[in-house]
């Protein structure tokens, strides 16, 4: 790994290239109506778009005006990205500065150290606190510039190696590789492997060593990792692939690193920089914050309706935002709105809609249809619940189903209890299967040439201007990222087969098939939408029918199964944060591949000495509320997955058997959308090829815990900003809509981080006042908004049950 010093760097501000305008003279007409026609075949269905380009595409090619066709290819092929966002938020230019740099290093493994230890640290506390990837963006900034005070701009040399500790000012190139650093090791909030080792040590009494941990932690992150890279040319090199998170950071970066106001003219007579109007929002967001998250709580689920009527039943059902439908959706946290779907600001606008068509048909409509007739004996539970139940309507307790040595006892189980879900809870197992299949046939029909062609161009693919700047760096070969690969699955097999995991070899096959398939279909959704459908369901699905009655094998199986495939879908998002921001991609790859090593150290050093010294860790009373609630979260899911199994809920005579028709909903749903989109008349073509049935079945895949109230609000937030703001005052969205984002969610975190450490850490009591006490005894937030109970010693629900 080498460092490419140099002296000090050009500065930024450099006017844009203007080189591509003399190829596109030189071009013929025919030859640009000949790529006109390929952009067309390409990006017909695709929903970012602008309906008007493809119009004035479809107009020229109809008339064969070879001039108009040349100033179209110029304007959407040539100069720019054809997409609106990215024009607005990343430069068509590229900069000469450095960026594998000493200062980018020291301070990126210093943060990522920090961050990971911290993260580890407070996930095993409840309440936790994350250090996410905006405050390390945040903080990176002014580190980097007090850098720049102590360290001077020259070249030493040591033994004929030459390095400058200061090859020109910090600059955004070095910002990139310092987030990207962080993002790999813990974008997620923690390493998802810990879950797993802490119910195996903790709650199954096995302790494998520290061998196997670092092992499983290092494979599961940089399997994904060499998924990522031979997964570029789907999901980063291709400018249909936009990653709309990613134009949040690039908006950021540019604002910290450039504070020049913008033009007038085209921001609706605004004239802020993006730079100021970030810091003025970010303070609002920070100060504001402590009013919902400790001066008047009751701001979070705003519901006065319930307020007005605690113990009205039906009305805590209808109106309740925590255990109800959450109708009249309002709140005054920009927790509550972005906490689950993150920003609603970042979404386009069609991705939003389908996401709330969604929640609206399946999670209002057809549940409370379900819910009030008493199917699947609702009327015993709250609509909305995250936990199982038995058939007392008490939260399932899994040891009575275990024997001595915490292993599945079916005698006990058939004396106790068959496992009930709340109405949310079932229709969400039946959602996954339909976003399952739904994902896979979508991305064929509507993606399965560009995929085919993007497979035979490879790095010769040149959709846009960023992919022809990034042609100047060497690029990190695929054989780099298939050894790395192919090393990973190596060393998978040695950490199932090595120890007494109960996981066989022929399973962990079947596992990394998963992503292997679902990687690209769901990784194009999320680069086109922002929303990642997850395969979690499908993972404790498959496991749970291969080797029942192993829950470590579950365990083990959704970590490398599921885990690994978001892990490669975070790895490709930085990658396309690399490739808008002109970062070498050698550069990229060293950086990834070394944080998520030393992530994957450091979280298994803090767990194992948070393990070792916290008295009590992991109890239920433990003092200081170290009670592990992810790794127990995780140690039920797999008794009641792994143990259990899917078969005696969903197969035969089960219970929730009737959900297994969603797989068929899911595989044929997407096909009368694409043949109605390739048949749609002219006006309601723009309409129709924007309907996207994966994520009306899962885009609203955190529920639960999300619930039906959090998506409606966010909904109602994304659709005023990405369509009536974006509509009316387009200039003005295009200028500040994703910096406002990226301020909020700063704020709140900067805010939460202070309140959590300040306030919470020192069990300092809350202001004692109607609006943070009264407004919670209410029965929607106590979880009781239930119209049945069961007399003591009665059950309700079959008699037999598989």
């Amino acid at each position: 790994m080498g460092f490419s010093f140099r002296k000090r760097g050009v500065t930024e501000e450099i006017a844009p290239a203007n080189n591509s305008s003399d190829e596109a003279i030189e071009a013929t007409g025919a030859e640009a109506l000949n790529t006109l026609k390929h952009f067309e075949e390409q990006h017909k269905l695709d929903p970012n778009l602008p309906i008007q380009e493809l119009n004035d595409v479809d107009a020229a090619l109809a008339t064969g005006n070879a001039e108009k066709g040349v100033e179209i290819e110029t304007s959407l092929v040539e100069d720019d990205s054809p997409y609106p966002e990215v024009r607005a938020a990343v430069r068509n230019y590229d900069v000469d500065l450095p960026a594998n740099t000493i200062r980018a290093w020291v301070i990126g493994l210093i943060l990522c150290t920090v961050g990971s230890a911290v993260n580890m640290l407070f996930s095993l506390k409840n309440p936790t606190i994350q250090i996410t990837t905006y405050v390390i963006q945040l903080v990176a900034y002014p580190i980097g510039l007090g850098w720049d005070l102590i360290f001077p701009d020259r070249v030493f040399e040591i033994w004929g190696l030459k390095f400058n500790f200061k090859p020109g000012k910090f600059n955004f190139k070095e910002h990139v590789i310092i987030v990207v650093m962080s993002n790999a090791a813990y974008g997620g909030g923690f390493l998802y492997a810990t879950d797993v080792l802490i119910a195996q040590q903790v709650f199954y009494k096995q302790h494998f060593g520290w061998g196997f941990q670092l092992l499983f932690g290092i494979t599961t992150l940089c399997t994904g990792y060499g998924l990522a890279g031979l997964g570029r040319r789907f999901l980063v090199w291709p400018a249909a692939m936009i990653w709309p998170s990613d134009l949040v950071n690039a908006s950021l970066f540019y604002a910290l690193h450039d504070h020049t106001p913008p033009d007038p003219i085209n921001a609706n007579g605004w004239k802020i920089s993006r730079y100021r109007w970030f810091l003025y929002v970010l303070t609002g967001g920070f100060v504001w914050y402590w009013f919902p998250g400790w001066i008047f709580q009751g701001l979070s689920y705003f519901t006065f309706i319930c307020w007005a009527a605690p113990n009205n039943v039906v009305v805590n059902k209808i109106f309740g935002g925590l255990h109800g439908y959450g109708l009249l959706p309002t709140t005054l946290d920009w927790t509550v709105v972005s906490g689950y779907a993150l920003s609603p600001l970042i979404p386009p606008f069609h991705a939003v809609a389908n996401t709330v068509a969604g929640v609206i048909i399946f999670f209002v409509v057809v549940s409370m249809g379900l819910h009030f007739s008493g199917h699947w004996y609702a009327d015993y539970f709250v609509v909305q619940s995250s936990s199982a139940f038995d058939n007392t309507g008490a939260v399932y307790d899994v040891s009575k189903i275990l024997n001595t040595d915490l292993i599945f006892d079916e005698a006990k189980y058939h004396e106790y209890s068959p496992l009930f879900l709340s109405t949310q809870f079932a229709l969400c197992y039946g959602l996954s299967f339909a976003t399952v299949a739904a994902v896979v046939v979508h991305v064929a029909l509507y993606h399965g040439k560009q995929i085919v062609t993007q497979f035979k161009l490879a790095r010769k693919q040149a959709d846009d201007v960023h992919m022809k700047l990034m042609r100047k760096y060497r690029d990190a070969e695929d054989w780099w990222y298939l050894a790395l690969f192919a090393v990973m699955i190596g060393l998978s097999f040695v950490v199932c087969c090595a120890w007494p995991t109960g996981f066989p070899a022929w399973a962990y096959v079947v596992c990394i098939l998963i992503p292997l398939v679902w990687t690209i279909p769901i990784g194009i959704v999320q680069a086109i939408t922002n929303i990642q459908l997850g395969l979690n369901v499908l993972t404790e699905f498959i496991i749970g029918y291969m080797l029942p009655g192993h829950p470590l094998a579950m365990m083990m199986f959704k970590n490398y199964g599921y885990i690994c495939m978001s892990q490669a879908l975070y790895f490709s998002q930085d990658l396309k944060l690399g490739h808008y921001m002109k970062v070498p991609p050698r550069a990229m790859f060293w950086s990834q591949l070394t944080a998520s090593v030393w992530s994957a150290i450091v979280q298994i050093s803090v767990m194992n000495w948070a393990l070792g010294t916290i008295p009590n860790v992991c109890s239920e009373d433990q003092p200081d509320n170290y009670t592990c609630p992810n790794g127990r979260v995780f140690y039920t899911a797999s008794v009641i997955w792994g143990a259990i199994g899917p078969a005696r809920m969903f197969s035969g005579d089960a219970l929730y058997s009737s959900l297994q028709w969603f797989w068929l909903v899911g595989a044929v749903t997407p096909v009368i959308t694409w043949f109605a989109a390739r048949r749609a008349p002219k006006k309601w073509f723009g309409f129709i090829r924007s309907i996207n049935m994966p994520l009306v079945f899962g885009g609203s895949g955190m529920i639960p815990p999300a619930t039906a109230y959090t998506y409606l609000v966010w909904g109602a937030v994304g659709m005023t900003f990405n369509y009536f703001i974006k509509r009316r005052w387009n200039g003005w969205w295009l200028q500040y809509n994703y910096i406002t984002s990226a301020a909020l969610d700063c704020g709140l975190a900067i805010s939460t981080i202070i309140i959590f450490f300040t306030l919470y850490l020192t069990n300092a009591q809350l202001p004692k006042w109607y609006g943070n006490y009264e407004v919670f005894d209410t029965l929607d937030q106590t979880g009781l908004a239930i119209k049945s109970f069961v007399a003591q010693g009665e059950t309700f629900g079959p008699t037999s049950w598989p």
